[in-house]
């Protein structure tokens, strides 16, 4: 775990929830925050900033979806949705409004899975302190900052944060311009251990890529797709 515990916020209306998870992560060593509505949270992640949150998607005063949309305005913290659902609409969703990760409560919900998908995040976003992914990556208009996390274009940062998937993404990409990236190389990047991970995750994850970027230009088109391969960035 390291010298300095990591911390984690759970927002979920369900305090039962809250409790057996909180629990279960104090065990494992870990710091954590809750809160019962996505109001409460979004102050108190904005005050208080966790390593990870852990958000239910439907809660009073302010639900999962909306919170997300707030936090991705000016933050990349990794977030795993909760859901009460089994609907496969609700997992795009989810990641088309830029969620890292997505656990269904339903069909007996474990907390060792959670716990797992938290290490399997908290990991992916100290990637970015290795040695080997602290340079600046530039290419055309694209400027990659690893060490923060931080992505340009033209000169200016994306409205809208990368999440710390779409930021390996997008680095893996760039690092080399013109060269296909198969999906299930993107997603051995993306998820690591997590092998439940699914093709279209990949292509959620592009799409909201993309709009990110297009927001700044609307002729964006750095990242071409390859039918039947997967991506590569473009070097025209």
């Amino acid at each position: 775990m390291g010298l300095m515990k990591q911390t984690v916020a759970l927002i979920d209306d369900d305090r039962n929830i809250l409790t057996s998870i909180s629990i279960a992560l104090e065990k494992e060593g870990y710091n954590v925050q809750t809160y019962l509505d996505g109001e409460s949270a979004l102050i108190g992640l904005t005050r208080t900033p966790p390593d990870l949150a852990v958000v239910d998607i439907k809660m009073p005063k302010m639900d999962g979806e909306e919170l997300l949309k707030k936090l991705r305005k000016k933050s990349s913290l990794p977030v795993i949705f909760l859901t009460s659902k089994d609907e496969e609409v609700d997992e795009l969703l989810g990641l088309k409004l830029g969620a890292d990760d997505f656990i269904k409560k339903s069909g007996g919900f474990s907390i060792k899975v959670l716990i797992e998908r938290i290490r399997v995040q908290l990991r992916k976003k100290n990637i970015s302190s290795l040695e080997d992914n602290k340079n600046i990556i530039s290419h055309g208009k694209l400027k990659l900052d690893p060490s923060q996390l931080e992505c340009e274009w033209a000169g200016k940062q994306l409205p809208d944060k990368l999440t710390t998937t779409e930021f390996l993404i997008v680095q893996e990409l760039a690092k080399r311009p013109g060269i296909i990236k198969e999906r299930s190389q993107l997603m051995d990047i993306a998820y690591r251990e997590d092998t439940d991970i699914e093709d279209r995750t990949i292509d959620s994850h592009v799409k909201r890529i993309r709009k990110k970027f297009k927001k700044i230009d609307e002729n964006f088109s750095a990242i071409e797709t390859r039918y039947g391969s997967g991506y590569r960035w473009n070097v025209s």
